[in-house]
């Protein structure tokens, strides 16, 4: 159990390693999944284009919620929007840096997906094979006596070898060259468009607004790590809580049953030293309850701290009174007493 807690704990102090490399992962996983896809155009008209559009845009849409809700921001991001406002304003430039950060690195699985599909051309292939320009590629002179609807059914087959019959019209051999190098060159051009995109967002983006940037940026670390302490003394405060509530609950049953055996056999084993130390120990976990011991006060700190979080400023002219806010309710008087020494 040691050994997952620090692991847990080490994914924990290096969550932005940790998702790029889950990122990747998922990445190659949606290219392996398209390798794996058995791609099978219905070679119909009415069907071809609903078909390419549902594999091409369809499969994306399931690597890229998953990606945000394996990153453990989503939480703090969905707590810190809906929270009231209390003493605390909300900026919406630091929701909107959390958000375009794990959304950044969620929407790289779908773009791989989307490549490779345009690079295979098989989809750009079924979509748009009754948009072939039969007068260029093939015998244009036959092509014209067709009506629309039996050239389109024609077309459509073109995808499919075994029952496309319309080598007298369209060679099978130059259509799907045709398609598929388009299909590459559009793929191609997307690779290049969404790299230079996040070199623009990650890179170039930031010299204009070099502050803005700056105060997003550390805000939502500060979010995080307000996020990650508080839990963490909660953590802390639980357990400690845990262990008054169990050693309470055993003294009371050890004095039950000595009043029930007459102090026999308990009562014959003498009390040394390890008294002081449960002691001890008792007080120790009495101070990491902070003086909260009872399940109410629990309950009322932690919606306190839902719905008025204390603001962030620290002032050591306003200390921290009352429910811990800087400067909040009367402060208490200060009695001076001033003394006087004679000399006999």
């Amino acid at each position: 159990m040691d050994k997952f807690r620090m692991i847990f704990r080490f994914l924990q102090s290096n969550q932005e390693p940790f998702m790029n490399g889950i990122c990747s992962i998922m990445a190659l996983a949606s290219a392996q999944m398209y390798s794996a896809f058995d791609f099978n155009c219905p070679c119909l008209p009415g069907y071809n284009v609903a078909y390419s559009a549902g594999v091409l845009l369809a499969p994306p849409l399931v690597p890229f919620p998953l990606g945000l809700v394996m990153n453990n921001n989503v939480s703090m991001l969905a707590e810190e929007w809906k929270r009231p406002l209390g003493r605390r304003a909300k900026d919406p430039a630091v929701l909107r840096c959390a958000f375009c950060s794990m959304a950044q690195r969620a929407l790289i699985a779908p773009v791989v997906w989307v490549a490779v599909t345009l690079l295979d051309g098989k989809c750009f292939l079924c979509a748009f094979c009754t948009a072939v320009p039969v007068t260029m590629l093939g015998n244009g002179s036959l092509a014209p006596g067709l009506p629309p609807p039996e050239l389109a059914r024609l077309l459509a087959r073109v995808p499919c070898p075994e029952v496309y019959d319309g080598d007298w019209l369209l060679a099978h051999e130059v259509a799907v060259p045709y398609l598929r190098c388009i299909s590459q060159a559009l793929g191609w051009s997307f690779v290049l468009l969404t790299t230079l995109l996040a070199f623009v967002v990650r890179s170039v983006r930031p010299c204009f607004t070099q502050a803005t940037f700056l105060k997003s940026k550390y805000w939502s670390h500060y979010i995080d790590t307000e996020h990650k302490l508080f839990d963490e003394t909660c953590t802390e405060h639980a357990k400690a809580f845990a262990k008054v509530c169990i050693q309470q609950f055993f003294k009371a049953m050890i004095h039950d049953l000595e009043l029930g055996h007459g102090h026999g056999a308990l009562a014959a084993v003498p009390a040394g030293s390890a008294a002081p130390t449960a002691t001890d120990g008792a007080n120790e976990k009495r101070e990491k309850l902070r003086g909260i011991t009872d399940q109410g006060t629990m309950n009322g700190l932690l919606t306190r701290w839902y719905e008025c979080k204390p603001p962030l400023r620290l002032s050591p002219e306003e200390p921290l009174v009352g429910n811990g806010w800087a400067g909040g309710g009367s402060q208490p008087s200060r009695k001076e007493v001033a003394t006087y020494f004679s000399k006999v």
